[in-house]
């Protein structure tokens, strides 16, 4: 009998299209003859429907247009899967893989859905998913682990502008960084160079979120780690990223494709070795099960934590799933290790 597994993706996000490339991979990557995939899509709109359709119009985000393959869903407190004139009931037996990203689906609200139906699902969990997603409360609590972060400055809903820079004039040189506290794939963010240039930079920033951080800026390798599982985590050798561009931003990551990656990263076995406990030391404090990507900044022999992402890129270029084929699992194995831990007693 075949296996059933739901896979959620879309979502009221800025990184809406970027779910629709993942769940594509994800899809695929699932053994037809063991599982039964069930596809739950949420428009931009927010509107949730279990879709039937070819995964081609998932990737080119035609799906919501094929109406004869979409219909009604919803998820609930109970077992079996039924349906009627006003669309489908999923019980919560079946497992969840929420393809999702950014706000909305990644950030402890859909999480918090699904705990609610009592389902199993990939990923972190509801108050792990939210504080992660903050990268403000993120810092405030690796702050006491004694893993070294890029100084910061938060700039919050009201504050002027002369306060403004005259809190980020005190605290750094120019160039900084600045960057919606929720918000991933580095929507929002921009490098700033100078004092003229800051305004716009936080105007941006509070598109996506009230909460703005302005952060030291640090010249250095962009490292990242892909860790998993539940109660004894591990994570992968350290890959790089070169994005080839003034940072490693959402066109880089998703439109223009100019970035270059390493796997692993060339780097000292000391170093790597480093990297690769921070990770699992920052997974394990901020409360993560499933998998998480965690980056860094590598500047000589200083190591700087940036930020974690708990529910991770699985497109074709991205990060996470490659760096644990680095590890040893091929694609799909990523994703089938991935759904035995989200039905691991929790």
């Amino acid at each position: 009998m075949k296996e059933k597994i739901i896979l959620i993706f879309g979502g009221k996000s800025a990184e809406y299209e970027v779910s629709l490339l993942s769940v594509y991979n994800v899809s695929k990557a699932l053994d037809r003859e063991k599982y039964d995939v069930i596809k739950i899509g949420m428009t931009k709109d927010g509107v949730w429907y279990s879709y039937y359709g070819d995964d081609e119009k998932i990737k080119c985000g035609q799906w919501c247009n094929d109406t004869a393959n979409l219909h009604p869903v919803s998820l609930v407190m109970q077992t079996g899967i039924k349906e009627d004139d006003t669309g489908v009931i999923f019980g919560c037996e079946i497992p969840v893989f929420p393809v999702v990203h950014g706000s909305f689906c990644e950030d402890g609200r859909l999480q918090g859905l699904l705990d609610m139906c009592g389902f199993d699902y990939v990923g972190p969990g509801t108050a792990a998913s939210a504080v992660c997603m903050d990268k403000y409360i993120t810092k405030l609590i690796i702050s006491h682990r004694k893993i070294p972060m890029a100084d910061f400055v938060l700039v919050h809903k009201g504050m002027t502008e002369e306060k403004i820079k005259k809190l980020v004039s005190d605290k750094f040189a120019y160039p900084v960084f600045v960057k919606p506290a929720n918000a991933g794939s580095s929507v929002g963010a921009t490098k700033v160079k100078t004092e003229d240039q800051l305004m716009a930079a936080v105007n941006e920033a509070r598109r996506f979120d009230d909460k703005v951080l302005v952060e030291e800026y640090i010249k250095g390798r962009e490292i990242e780690v892909a860790v998993m599982g539940n109660d004894k985590p591990f994570a992968s050798r350290p890959g790089e990223i070169c994005p080839n561009s003034e940072f490693y931003d959402y066109n880089t990551k998703y439109i223009n494709d100019t970035a270059t990656y390493f796997i692993p990263a060339d780097l000292p076995d000391e170093i790597s070795q480093t990297i690769r406990d921070y990770a699992v030391k920052i997974y394990m404090a901020l409360g993560c099960r499933g998998l998480s990507r965690v980056d860094f900044f590598v500047a000589g022999e200083r190591i700087v934590f940036n930020e974690i992402n708990t529910l991770p890129g699985f497109t074709s270029i991205s990060m996470y799933p490659s760096l644990m084929q680095d590890y040893g699992f091929t694609y799909s194995g990523v994703v089938e290790e991935l759904i035995k831990y989200a039905k691991e007693d929790k």
